[in-house]
């Protein structure tokens, strides 16, 4: 029986969990305004007016260089706590934080030497 208490929270987080988002969102949709009109419903950027095709390809290294970025981000986020606790490190935490920062630090020379970096 007390397996199925220890369950109980995880059934009842379930049951709960979609209410949470729907219902936050079917109340703004019962409560918005609803006044569509042409001027509404224009294509709006920055202030200016599109003239012409609005659809522009932008190149991939925006989106390599955005990818670098995040990934280097999140390594700051994930190894901030491990240098703060670094004192009280084991054995087998340093080496792991050790291995992390190597699989990064290959990844950038990977992509340093197929020349993705490289603005063109």
């Amino acid at each position: 029986m007390s397996v199925l208490n220890e369950w109980a929270f995880v059934g009842v987080f379930l049951l709960l969990a979609p209410i949470f988002p729907i219902l936050p969102m079917g109340a703004a949709w019962l409560f918005r305004p609803s006044k569509p009109n042409v001027i509404k419903n224009q294509t709006y950027e920055c202030g200016v007016e599109t003239i012409g095709d609005t659809w522009v390809q932008f190149r991939v290294q925006y989106y390599i260089y955005g990818l670098v970025f995040l990934v280097f981000d999140v390594e700051m986020v994930l190894l901030f706590p491990w240098a703060v606790a670094y004192n009280q490190l084991d054995l087998f935490a340093f080496g792991a934080g050790f291995l992390f920062i190597f699989l990064l630090a290959d990844a950038l020379i990977y992509a340093w030497k197929k020349d993705v970096l490289v603005w063109k």
